[in-house]
């Protein structure tokens, strides 16, 4: 596993001559894509850094405005768009189908994902499966042989850099059928625009701030942590072949997702603490709608598969 960088700048080319490691880490620097200058940057990069920079200037407001309601109205909202709306919706029932819920039920929730701000289900989803099926290569959506940076956030500024990998986005057919999804596609703005003329409507400035601003970098920097952190600080468990970890503190803010060697290891497992004492509410939720019947097809690692992604054999050794 920690020669698989090394292969990485072959294919690259070999354009970068001086390789660097991220700091505290063993994760090598092997890509060449600048982050900000020496490339185009296309109308929609611009719109998406505008928009970044927006929320982050906002929530700059957030001790000038701080009242405990603008607080619980936040809190209320990290943990509807962030565990319900990306973690259990957007990632492991539409990414990797890993339940199923009534429709009714699953719109409810993706809905919550919107107001994420996070793009539309169709654009979060197609790239976080070319994250799995070229994860930590040259093709990786967001790896961090690019560098942290463009782990964590570049990428989301870098249209070309998806247009020059992702020349046809076909591996999301089965949302395009469903015309929930093309809707809001369409009018995708118009939900996170209308979120936020709720909020000032509903408590003013202290809960446009909170409820907005502060609530959506909190989830967006966590969710980013997960592509970044995730691949370069913790532990491995699993025979995975690439840079994913366990990193616990992540886990703990994410609902469960940041055991992300265990879920490259089980993409498919809607638990990712797979261990008793590894937190993972999302699972928790998952597991309760399984028992009042609302989610069906839970997938779960079998034993066997466990055995076969081990990077350990039977008599403890290493493989």
């Amino acid at each position: 596993m920690r020669n698989l960088l090394v292969s990485v700048a072959d294919s690259d080319g070999g354009k970068q001559s001086v390789s660097r490691k991220i700091p505290f880490s063993d994760v090598v620097i092997t890509g060449t894509r600048n982050n900000f200058w020496g490339r185009k940057w296309r109308t929609i990069d611009i719109q998406v850094a505008l928009w970044v920079t927006f929320v982050h200037v906002l929530a700059l407001f957030a001790p000038f405005t701080f009242t405990w309601d603008a607080f619980s109205v936040a809190f209320i909202g990290y943990l509807l768009t962030g565990l319900v709306g990306i973690t259990l919706s957007y990632h492991r029932l539409l990414a990797h189908h890993s339940l199923r819920l009534p429709k009714w039920l699953e719109y409810t929730c993706v809905y919550f994902g919107v107001l994420a701000a996070q793009r539309d289900p169709i654009f979060w989803v197609s790239m976080h499966r070319y994250h799995h099926q070229f994860v930590d290569s040259n093709k990786d959506t967001h790896s961090p042989i690019n560098g942290f940076w463009f782990s964590h956030m570049g990428w989301l500024f870098d249209s070309g850099y998806i247009l020059e990998k992702y020349k046809e986005r076909k591996n999301v057919e089965d949302l395009k059928k469903q015309p929930f999804y093309m809707f809001i596609r369409k009018t995708y703005m118009w939900h996170i625009i209308g979120c936020g003329a709720v909020l000032y409507a509903w408590g003013g400035f202290p809960y446009f701030v909170w409820g907005l601003g502060v609530r959506t970098i909190w989830v967006y920097h966590l969710t980013f942590l997960v592509n970044s952190a995730c691949h370069i600080w913790g532990n491995q468990v699993w025979n995975t072949g690439d840079l994913s970890r366990n990193n616990w503190w992540v886990a703990v803010l994410t609902f469960g997702e940041g055991w992300h060697n265990n879920h490259h290891a089980f993409e498919n497992s809607a638990r990712h603490g797979l261990e008793w004492w590894q937190l993972d509410v999302s699972w928790y939720i998952i597991r309760f709608l399984e028992i009042i019947g609302l989610a069906t097809n839970v997938k779960v690692p079998t034993e066997a598969q466990k055995l076969k992604k081990s990077i350990f054999t039977s008599d403890n050794t290493f493989k």
